[in-house]
């Protein structure tokens, strides 16, 4: 099993991972009660790009989402594709880990800072934050399961930790430096091979909403409530990925994305007509209802869109959905409401369709992962409202 925290063979490698709470709706991702802190000795990696606003208004959406996912499976691959709880962003990611991997998840951040320059043209930066350092702030880092569907668990976060660690990280502090030249991740796995998805009842919005300057947490857990019931209102809770899966993309720019994370320069083109000849096949059997040996195409798009993390909670709500106008507007009115009464601060971003990246150990297993972000910018976007609210 891999990339993430599955129950199974790698689960039991780690017992903290293993006696992690679970919960099947998500509404239960509110309640405090789910989350456990994290040992002592563990720390948190994470890392952003730097400039990303201005990198999704020149149009590079997909291209700072493939950074961000980067992270996390150059991270999951180094780790020996173990069990560690992560988080997407984005335009970066959060990876908890024990301390006994502190070498390996080091030279790993580095080997993606360098990739992310040499062939993304992005500054991705990264920073180690000891849990010893977040708890002596009097902040936490609790962490939680989800299970997204059958075979795929996600991490939730909790405790004003993690968002501490970034705030450190983006003051400087902490701070891992990029690899020396040529250096390069494993990102064997990291892949986008699907078209934007459109919204299918009104706009995919993103949304950030984190605890307010009254610091009323119990009003912000029945915020957290709310919002999510409201987007219940809609059809699959506002999934933006339709139930039988995305459509196939053979952009010339996805296939080069998706190159340049696994081959260097000299075998890339080998690498090109491998993938999109895969695209090729699957695109075909999927069309005329056929199979490959055990590979079911159909069954392969329909694990893909319950597999999709198009929600969480990372010390705030996360949600990337698919709304009609009435439902938006409920949202907004409460999310107002609570700001108003300094219960939480949001950040909210609209656009017409969302992004797909993928971590894909194999297509055989059920247990693959895919991120979920707006096309148009999305929780960076949002983040940025966000940050201009605050910063007022």
């Amino acid at each position: 099993m891999c990339y993430l925290m599955l129950m199974g063979t790698a689960a039991a490698s780690d017992p903290f991972v293993a006696s992690l709470p679970v919960f099947a709706k998500f509404e239960s991702v509110a309640d405090i009660d789910n989350y456990r802190p994290l040992p002592d000795g563990w720390a948190l990696a994470t890392a952003d790009i730097v400039g990303s606003t201005k990198a999704i208004e020149a149009g590079r959406y997909k291209t700072v989402n493939m950074a961000g996912a980067s992270v996390i499976s150059a991270l999951l691959n180094a780790l020996g594709r173990q069990d560690p709880p992560f988080v997407f962003g984005g335009d970066g990611a959060l990876v908890a880990f024990p301390g006994s991997a502190l070498e390996i998840t080091s030279k790993a951040l580095a080997a993606v800072q360098r990739w992310a320059a040499d062939e993304l043209d992005l500054t991705l930066r990264a920073a180690i934050v000891p849990i010893a350092d977040i708890r002596a702030q009097g902040l936490d880092v609790r962490v939680a399961r989800f299970q997204a569907s059958e075979a795929v668990f996600y991490a939730m976060f909790a405790g004003g930790g993690g968002s501490w660690a970034e705030a450190q990280m983006k003051a400087g502090r902490y701070r891992i430096g990029p690899a020396p030249a040529d250096a390069r991740p494993d990102l064997t796995g990291l892949s986008c091979r699907w078209s934007p998805i459109d919204a299918r009842h009104g706009e995919i919005v993103s949304i950030i909403a984190v605890p307010g300057a009254s610091r009323d947490l119990r009003g912000f857990q029945v915020l957290t409530s709310d919002i999510i019931g409201l987007a219940g209102g809609q059809e699959r809770g506002g999934h933006p990925v339709p139930a039988d899966g995305p459509a196939y993309s053979f952009s010339p720019a996805g296939l080069d994305l998706e190159a340049r994370a696994v081959a260097p320069a000299g075998r890339r083109w080998l690498s090109k007509l491998w993938i999109l000849f895969l695209l090729s096949l699957a695109a075909v059997t999927d069309r005329y209802g056929w199979t490959i040996g055990r590979f079911d195409p159909r069954i392969y798009k329909r694990d893909v869109a319950s597999n999709s993390d198009f929600r969480k909670f990372d010390d705030g709500l996360k949600m990337t959905i698919d709304v009609d106008a009435d439902v938006l507007q409920r949202i907004e009115n409460r999310l107002k409401q609570a700001e108003e009464a300094g219960i939480c601060s949001y950040g909210l971003h609209r656009q017409q369709s969302a992004l797909m990246t993928c971590l894909v150990a194999s297509p055989l297993q059920r247990d693959h992962v895919h991120f979920i972000d707006g096309a148009a910018g999305g929780y960076a976007m949002a983040a940025a409202s966000l940050k201009a609210k605050v910063s007022v």
